[in-house]
């Protein structure tokens, strides 16, 4: 059963010619422009910084985009704005997803796997087997988005402590990716998990209000920061291991990694709670109107 959810086959953009995941991205982006632009009216504040970078990044540059997490249908309804691609298989993006919710039978993992999405075992650790699939596609120059809270909440809170996995890649990367934070306030009242008696409603909502809030990339010096982190590593008091590598490829013992990682998701953490607050007046100003898609 678990090699048949895996179907790492399917994710090959030569499956059949191309022809299932063309079929699924335009499919999926078709359904995510209606919801977003069709049933609900979707504000977005600077676009073209997201546009500028899914379509003319330097070759061989990954782009790492990083959300907050308020509900399913986050993706691919974020994607849905107009004047964004998201019914094109070349540039859509791959996608953590979780094996528990999106990979649960054969067709499932056939559609998803389609669909550009990894699958990850949630608590599986960063060294997992698909983190490392993810990392081959960051490597390739592609875009990979993630939800580095792990979960969704729905409530109006600060962004939480952040997971690693997201850090650990940035690491691992051989070319230092690009990452960009990325806030939207709107999409759990078209999906609330608590729609009745504690379940999500059978299909969207409509007559909502979706603003989507783009930031401009985080800049990382990953060399000194492994500096730091190694510094810092020797100071702290040891820690049990959980089974990491010993030596990273940067020369990193795990200790020295953990205050790497920490570090890395400290920087994003802080850059989406910034979005997070510009959104709340964003979410309320008129202005979010003149700049509907």
């Amino acid at each position: 059963m678990a090699a048949r959810r895996k179907m790492e086959w399917a994710a090959r953009g030569n499956h059949l010619g191309g022809v299932p995941r063309k079929a699924v991205i335009a499919a999926v982006g078709a359904f995510a422009k209606v919801v977003a632009s069709l049933l609900n009216s979707t504000s977005v504040h600077n676009a073209d910084a997201l546009l500028r970078l899914v379509r003319f990044r330097p070759p061989g540059v990954p782009l790492i985009t990083v959300s907050n997490h308020i509900s399913t249908l986050d993706d691919p309804v974020m994607w849905g704005f107009k004047g964004f691609p998201v019914m094109d298989a070349r540039l859509a993006r791959w996608v953590l997803a979780a094996e528990d919710i999106c990979f649960k039978n054969s067709l499932l993992s056939y559609f998803f796997r389609l669909g550009k999405c990894i699958p990850i075992t949630r608590g599986g650790g960063i060294y997992q087997e698909h983190m490392n699939e993810a990392l081959e596609r960051i490597s390739g120059g592609e875009w990979l988005h993630t939800f580095p809270e792990g979960k969704v909440c729905q409530e109006d809170a600060p962004i939480r402590r952040l997971k690693w996995g997201t850090a650990s890649l940035i690491d691992r990367s051989p070319v230092t990716p690009i990452v960009l934070p990325i806030i939207h306030r709107g999409l759990e009242e078209v999906m609330p998990e608590n729609f009745f008696r504690g379940k999500r409603p059978p299909f969207p909502l409509w007559n909502k209000r979706i603003n989507i809030v783009v930031g401009e990339p985080i800049e990382f010096n990953l060399p000194e920061m492994r500096m730091t982190a190694v510094s810092t590593s020797r100071d702290v008091a040891s820690t049990p291991t959980i089974g990491w590598s010993s030596i990273s490829p940067h020369g990193l013992d795990e200790a020295a990694q953990r205050c790497l990682y920490v570090a890395i998701s400290g920087c994003i953490q802080a850059a989406m709670e910034s979005l997070r607050s510009f959104s709340k007046v964003f979410h309320k100003s008129p202005k979010a109107d003149a700049s509907r898609s």
